[in-house]
């Protein structure tokens, strides 16, 4: 088949075959089955570009940085074109960006930060839908003694209840920190609107993009966020986390740092030797984010331009898979679904959709499924505020199934005949 012709469950314009082929994992079986990876939200796989790029920093130019030699100046090429890559796809500059072993250790070195400012009274503001790596790290602050506040949910669709989390922000509040979308049921949260809220009150609004990074763009500009974290391992790349600062921030708090490390931005907030050849894979990672882009718009002038008509493209791919999902998913006799189920707001959701079934706990169904080849998750993928708000974390959590755009509508037809099986069976 040639990489124009389309396979039986393309949508829109995606060239889903050309896509697939950029990702070597999916060639793998299960007892004679094709391997499924319904597994996305946990860590994505990587196009062989990502592999090659990895292996070849390893090959040439492994060093550390700042030598008067070869492979330490392209150590250093690498850095600095990593900075610019994630530039593009955040939209700021590339001294604004500051790259650490994952989002929560990031997340833990500015709240401590942040923690050196605070006095007794100040508030911070959590939600209970958030990924734990957004809401410890701010609730260690109480022993600064802070208090920490946690907007709620709705728990009939598991959206963040707007009301009440502006009801909490209160002149004291120093931060806001909200996700931009909810790693267990895939709800998108209005961040607009939170960071707005949060700059009313003269706090900062810090937002977790883990999550939402795969599946729609970024534009930290575009509503004025303090700091925005993702990982780049849920976005196609290899092990890494990333954070966005506004230079002013970054420059005015005193982060924990060895004295001989640099003061320059964004050096001061990089502890220790970076993942170099994560590096080089992140910079391999987004050049296949914007080739998928420049095949669906051949107008596309810059990176960015790129990454956008890639996104477009995504958003329509994966909520038409995600459509179908739902749809399928709520016609099985004994299944609970949480989350967003309407199939006019699918904007409101990414593709990660999370479910109990009568008679099985999630870990049961992870269980069965991954032995035909399925690969789905089960627990409280540490949104344990949000497990046990819904009543679920003492039983097992969830079953989630998470997809991304690499995924076929051949693949949800499958899960979903696997789990008619399983109700069917108790």
């Amino acid at each position: 088949m040639s990489s124009g012709t389309k396979l039986a469950g393309q949508v829109g314009n995606l060239d889903i075959e050309w896509v697939r082929q950029q990702f070597p994992s999916l060639k793998q079986t299960v007892g004679g089955q094709q391997a499924v990876f319904f597994d996305a939200p946990g860590g994505t796989q990587v196009p062989q570009r990502v592999i090659d790029a990895v292996a070849n920093y390893l090959s040439t130019s492994n060093a550390n940085t700042c030598g008067a030699f070869l492979t330490s100046a392209r150590t250093d090429q690498v850095i600095a074109d990593a900075r610019a890559a994630m530039a593009d796809f955040l939209n700021c500059d590339a001294d604004e960006v500051v790259f650490g072993p994952n989002m929560t250790t990031l997340t833990l070195a500015l709240s401590r930060a942040i923690g050196r400012e605070l006095k007794s009274g100040d508030e911070l503001l959590v939600t209970c839908l958030d990924h734990d790596a957004n809401v410890s790290p701010w609730v260690s602050l109480e022993e600064r003694g802070a208090k920490v506040r946690t907007a709620d949910i709705k728990p009939g669709d598991c959206t963040l209840d707007m009301f009440d989390l502006s009801a909490k922000i209160r002149r004291s509040t120093r931060v806001v920190a909200v996700g931009w979308a909810a790693n267990a049921v895939g709800t998108i949260n209005d961040v607009g609107e939170a960071v707005r809220l949060a700059h009313a009150s003269g706090a900062v609004a810090f937002i977790d993009a883990v999550h939402y990074a795969p599946h729609g763009p970024i534009d930290v500009r575009a509503f004025d966020c303090d700091f925005l974290v993702c990982s780049a391992y849920k976005f196609f790349a290899p092990h890494l986390g990333i954070l966005y600062g506004k230079r002013e921030q970054l420059q005015r708090l005193r982060p924990y740092k060895l004295r001989a490390s640099s003061e320059q931005l964004p050096d001061r907030w990089e502890t220790g030797t970076q993942n170099h050849e994560g590096l080089a894979g992140l910079i391999a990672a987004i050049d296949y984010i914007a080739e998928l882009g420049r095949r669906q718009d051949l107008a596309a002038a810059s990176r960015r331009d790129a990454i956008l008509a890639a996104y477009k493209a995504i958003r329509q791919h994966e909520q038409e898979l995600t459509a179908q999902l739902i749809t399928g998913l709520l016609a099985i006799p004994g299944l609970t679904f949480y989350g967003i189920r309407d199939l006019a707001r699918l904007d409101q959701r990414t593709p990660t959709v999370a479910v109990r079934m009568e008679g099985q706990t999630p870990r049961e169904l992870a269980t069965k499924l991954g032995e035909r080849g399925i690969f789905t998750w089960d627990g409280n993928y540490f949104a344990i505020n949000l497990t046990e708000r819904l009543g679920v974390e003492t039983s097992g959590g969830m079953l989630r199934i998470g997809l991304t755009h690499y995924n076929t509508a051949e693949e949800v037809e499958r899960l979903l005949e696997e789990l008619k099986r399983l109700a069917a069976s108790h």
